[in-house]
């Protein structure tokens, strides 16, 4: 049993390293494209799914794992939501028309 409580924290370990990884390289790359949204928002209703069955079945290393899923994806939607190109906005309209 304890094995198996080793396995499920190192792997919710790497989970949750590879969602701030996601993060940097969405920050880093300035990749706000319509499919990193909608990656970020699946993987939130996944997590919530998984937050209700971890929380059924009294898991905590799921618990853990899936909330702080969550809450990065969350963080990721808003970040990408926040800085996806507007076409329509007047300021950039008027940028990007040449005269």
């Amino acid at each position: 049993i304890n094995d198996l409580i080793t396995i499920a924290y190192t792997a919710t370990s790497i989970s949750i390293l590879a969602r701030f990884l996601f993060l940097f390289l969405l920050y880093k790359n300035k990749s706000v494209n319509k499919l990193s949204l909608l990656f970020s928002i699946m993987n939130m209703c996944s997590s919530s799914m998984w937050i209700y069955y971890s929380v059924s079945i009294n898991d905590m290393a799921l618990i853990i794992r899936s909330s702080s899923d969550l809450i990065l994806f969350t963080v990721s939607s808003a970040y990408i939501i926040r800085n996806i190109p507007r076409p329509f906005r007047k300021n950039n309209l008027l940028e990007k028309t040449t005269f």
